[in-house]
């Protein structure tokens, strides 16, 4: 089942839902019962081709899932 993130209009609060594809846009309980109001939030992430694909390597900042900082990496 995927994961969705969910935004409260009002304050910011995001909720993750393992929901049904086919429930992803249904309405949201507020879980606190105070009444807010979710919306599903689109999640960024990033899609590019490693070597194979003639993509490369991409550090997003800090710790690089390589296990190197992010200066020295030999992946890029």
């Amino acid at each position: 089942m995927p994961l969705y993130e969910y935004v409260c209009e009002a304050d910011g609060t995001v909720l993750e839902l393992m929901r049904p594809m086919s429930q992803a846009d249904a309405p949201v309980q507020d879980p606190t019962g105070k009444g807010r109001s979710f919306v599903r939030k689109i999640s960024t992430f990033a899609a590019k081709g490693g070597p194979a694909a003639g993509g490369g390597h991409v550090h997003t900042g800090g710790c690089c899932p390589c296990g190197k900082n992010q200066g020295g990496c030999g992946m890029n």
